[in-house]
C-alpha cells in the first residue's frame, strides 16, 4: 500500500509543479505591466529605494545612538545589519540552489522595466525590504513603525512584479526569507542580551 501511494505521489508531483507554475505566470501576468508609463516609474523608484533604505536606517541608527550615548540604539542597528547580511548569505544560496531564471526568458511576452541578472527565486530586493521592515518592527513594535516599514516593503515587492524581473511566488519566497532572517536575529540578540544581563547582575551580587 505504501508503495502504491509513493508511486501516485511521484506521478503527481511533476502535474502539481505544472499547474503551480501556470498559475505563477498567470498571476504574474495579471500585475505586469504591459505599458511603459508613468506607473512604471513609479514602480522603478519605489523599486531603487531598497539599498538605500536596507543601508541607510541601521546607519542613521548606529549615528544617532553613538551622538546620544544610547547603547540600545547601537545594538538594533547592528542587529538590522546582522540581519540583513544573514538574509543576503540565504538569498544568493537559495538562488544558486534553485537556479531559477526570470519570467521575461522563458516568457517573451514579459518585457523586463528593471536589470534582473541574477536568478528569479527568492527574490533579493523583497527579503531585503521585509528583513528591515521586520528587524525595525521586533525592535520599535508601534504601529507608527510598523506599518509605514510594512508597507514600504510591501510596495518593493510588488514592484518587482509590476516590473517584470520576478514571479509571484518569488517575492513571496523573498518576503519569507527576510522576515526569518530578522526573527531569527532577533531571538538571538535577546537571549545573548538576557545572558549578559544576568552575568552583570551575578558580578554585583558577588
Amino acid at each position: 500500500m505504501k508503495k502504491k501511494l509513493f508511486i501516485i505521489f511521484l506521478f503527481l508531483l511533476p502535474v502539481s509543479a505544472s499547474v503551480y507554475s501556470q498559475f505563477d505566470i498567470r498571476l504574474l501576468r495579471l500585475i505586469y505591466s504591459h505599458d511603459d508609463g508613468p506607473r512604471d516609474d513609479v514602480f522603478k523608484f519605489i523599486s531603487n529605494t531598497t539599498t538605500a533604505v536596507v543601508v541607510g536606517v541601521p546607519a542613521g541608527m548606529a549615528t544617532i545612538g553613538l551622538i546620544t550615548h544610547d547603547d540600545q540604539t547601537v545594538r538594533n542597528a547592528l542587529v538590522a545589519i546582522t540581519a540583513s547580511a544573514l538574509n543576503f548569505g540565504v538569498t544568493e544560496g537559495l538562488k544558486y540552489t534553485f537556479k531559477r531564471d526570470r519570467p521575461f526568458i522563458p516568457y517573451l511576452d514579459i518585457q523586463p522595466r528593471a536589470p534582473g541578472k541574477s536568478y528569479s527565486f527568492p527574490s533579493g530586493h523583497s527579503s531585503s525590504a521585509f528583513a528591515t521592515a521586520t528587524s525595525m518592527s521586533l525592535d520599535y513594535p508601534k504601529w507608527y513603525v510598523i506599518v509605514p516599514a510594512y508597507t514600504w516593503a510591501t510596495s518593493v515587492a510588488y514592484s518587482r512584479l509590476d516590473l517584470g524581473v520576478h514571479y509571484p511566488s518569488d517575492v513571496l519566497a523573498g518576503a519569507v526569507v527576510g522576515s526569518g532572517c530578522a526573527w531569527l536575529t532577533h531571538v538571538v540578540n535577546k537571549k545573548l542580551q538576557a545572558n549578559s544581563d544576568k552575568k552583570h547582575k551575578t558580578g554585583h551580587k558577588l
